[in-house]
């Protein structure tokens, strides 16, 4: 089940990358997902792969809450940005659910600040609100190292700091802030191979985990 689920990670990730070149923002991914919403959803979940596998594995979360998932494998924040109106703003749900960032720390598109990281979540939280829509800031989860990415250094320390401006942030503007990675890190604050097999990906288990978490703020 464990090697499955990493070559079904690997896939979205390969299949999201050959893609990039036609439709950077990748807009395709959900075109026809968007065209036949046809309800006010409660909340939109947008990110990356953790987001993407969520709705995968666990889709009658999504299904039962009204919830809908627009994560996409591979995203850097700066695409998510992209794509938010036609992802988030026009389906014109009480809650956008941010969950982005840790493809920017490993460089997926290029090296990155981690303010410049930041500064791409604020812009999705002042677009959301300028069109009547609450922004939910999520914590990136913990990560220490990244698979597809060996070269990549002080993942655990870059993570926190991110986070940190995110907290700070989100109190400064009275913002709903979920915080995944108090509650899911281990001694290293990394995600721990009962929570993922990869370190980065979580499993179904997880996933309830970070439910039960973010589920209050959905209310």
């Amino acid at each position: 089940m464990a090697m499955k689920r990493c070559l079904f990670i690997a896939l979205m990730m390969l299949t999201a990358l050959s893609l990039s070149a036609q439709d950077w923002a990748r807009f395709s991914r959900y075109e026809e997902s968007n065209r036949s919403v046809t309800a006010k959803p409660k909340a939109v979940f947008i990110g990356d792969s953790i987001t993407d596998g969520w709705a995968a594995q666990r889709p009658e979360f999504f299904s039962d809450n009204n919830f809908l998932g627009r994560g996409i494998s591979g995203q850097v924040t700066s695409q998510m940005l992209v794509r938010f109106r036609k992802d988030v703003i026009q389906h014109d749900p009480e809650y956008v659910v941010i969950l982005a960032g840790i493809n920017d720390i490993a460089r997926n598109n290029g090296y990155i600040s981690l303010e410049n990281i930041f500064g791409n979540i604020v812009s999705m939280c002042e677009i959301a609100v300028a069109n009547g829509i609450k922004p939910v800031i999520c914590s990136l989860l913990p990560a220490v190292a990244f698979g597809w990415r060996p070269e990549i250094k002080g993942a655990a320390e870059d993570v926190m700091q991110v986070n940190a401006m995110l907290r700070e942030y989100a109190k400064s503007k009275r913002y709903r802030y979920v915080d995944y990675h108090s509650v899911l890190k281990d001694e290293n604050n990394g995600l721990p191979k009962v929570h993922a097999d990869d370190g980065i990906h979580p499993n179904a288990d997880c996933y309830r985990i970070m439910e039960s978490i973010v589920l209050p703020y959905l209310k």
